[in-house]
């Protein structure tokens, strides 16, 4: 077992990258927009469907978690969302991530997109789906803007 101070340094190394991190408040937006986007299937999760859909041409919010060990998992994730203007922000805690995208094993990463894959949504499902994600990828963009 490691004591208190072993994982506050393997946590503070975990975040060495992390930037933009969300705060507690952005944090419970994005997790809402996660679940909100699980439930309509509008949700990419782990590194290899997120990076499949970006080099597919998808578009959407990256959402990364910030505890990952080892880091060089997810190093290569943001450079490619800058590459496709796709915004990104990091969370703290991948079993969180995982909890709001509906599934029992920690997520890495996910992609929130506007649209599913397949299929349509309802038009009201859309608008609310289409509304949260403004609204939470503005504030991204703008806290991604001051670093």
């Amino acid at each position: 077992m490691a004591s208190d101070s072993e994982s506050e340094i393997n946590t503070s190394l975990g975040f060495r990258i992390a930037k933009p991190l969300a705060n507690k408040k952005l944090s419970k937006k994005i997790f809402k927009l996660v679940r909100k986007a699980a439930e309509s299937k509008c949700l990419k999760r782990g590194v290899k469907d997120v990076v499949k859909s970006i080099r597919r041409g998808h578009k959407g919010l990256c959402v990364i978690a910030g505890n990952i060990s080892p880091i060089d998992v997810i190093t290569h994730v943001p450079i490619l969302c800058e590459e496709a203007d796709i915004p990104y922000i990091y969370v703290s805690s991948k079993e969180e991530l995982a909890s709001a995208g509906a599934t029992k094993r920690p997520t890495c990463c996910v992609l929130v997109m506007t649209k599913p894959a397949k299929g349509e949504l309802d038009k009201e499902v859309q608008e609310k789906l289409q509304s949260g994600y403004e609204q939470v990828a503005s504030e991204v963009r703008l806290l991604a803007f001051l670093y």
